[in-house]
């Protein structure tokens, strides 16, 4: 398949391009005039992309499918008025102007794969939360349901839309793991605030293979919520992460401390509960690959 992806720089983007590539596929990594290719030659080509102005380079048309991970880092900066903009732009913006640009296209792609996040359902206390549950009302549920709605206008264009809800993508480099580690690693890690908000959790090679999976079914279709089985307590997370770092667990983050530094974010990202289960992913079979915490944790810390 001729395979167009935005974000490929990020987290999931690098690693989804290097598998699909692998595959056999053609990868064109969607670039915007700012960005910088991180990805060898080999693993496909940059076509140039503007979503302010719709541009889109001759190479980049008549895919067979996309995937739209592009998106500013939602833990990447306090959440000022700039920066919830910015998380806004470009999610929802982006995400119109790439249904644009299919809507030109006279070959069409079959299925656009659109990120979107478990964010969508809000703090939820202990509440089991499937595809089918109500989404939330606070910042990060509101961006999540105008990003979806954005993506599934291509529906209307005769294309199969999946929205991937990603859960918190846990790998060897980058992402939230890699911001956990270091107080861990100095004897100073601990459970947030409570610690019995709900973490649900995926490795990153399990997104990739979902990811594969969503482009290669064609039943697939709505949004798919990707996360691991066995979603856990943040005091559970916290032990499994302490054990398998050989590293103590006994110096507690306050919720306080964490609204004083983080303001808005530290609620959305680190005291907020979603107990989400992947029960789309489970009628469909899918085998994950790391479908337990600490076996998961131990491989990435392992080679870390």
């Amino acid at each position: 398949m001729k395979i167009l992806v935005t974000g490929s720089t990020g987290l999931v983007g690098t690693a989804l391009v290097k598998a699909l590539a692998s595959d056999g596929h053609t990868v064109c990594r969607l670039l915007r005039p700012q960005s910088k290719s991180t990805s060898d030659s080999k693993d496909g080509f940059d076509v140039a992309w503007n979503p302010a102005t719709g541009e889109l380079g001759g190479a980049g048309v008549g895919p067979d499918a996309v995937v739209n991970l592009a998106g500013a880092s939602i833990a990447g900066g306090r959440w000022t008025k700039d920066r919830k903009a910015l998380l806004r732009s470009s999610r929802i913006d982006t995400t119109r102007a790439l249904v644009k640009a299919l809507a030109k296209m006279n070959a069409r792609p079959r299925v656009l794969v659109s990120a979107s996040a478990i964010g969508i359902y809000g703090d939820r206390g202990d509440e089991v939360l499937t595809e089918e549950s109500k989404p939330g009302t606070d910042f990060l549920a509101g961006l999540a349901r105008e990003w979806e709605t954005e993506a599934l206008k291509a529906e209307a264009l005769g294309i199969r839309v999946v929205l991937a809800r990603f859960g918190i993508i846990l790998a060897r480099h980058g992402g939230a793991l890699a911001k956990m580690l270091l107080p861990f690693k100095l004897g100073a890690g601990g459970r947030l605030g409570s610690g019995k908000q709900w973490m649900s959790w995926i490795m990153l090679e399990d997104v990739v293979g979902i990811v594969k999976s969503m482009l290669e079914n064609s039943t697939v279709r709505g949004p798919v919520n990707v996360v691991a089985p066995g979603a856990v307590q943040n005091a559970e997370f916290t032990k499994v992460l302490a054990k398998a770092l050989h590293r103590p667990a006994i110096f507690p983050a306050p919720a306080f401390a964490l609204r004083l530094a983080l303001g808005e974010m530290a609620d959305a990202l680190l005291l907020s509960s979603q107990r989400v289960t992947p029960q789309a992913l489970g009628r469909l079979g899918y085998r994950f690959l790391h479908p337990e915490l600490s076996v998961g944790l131990s491989a990435i810390l392992k080679e870390t």
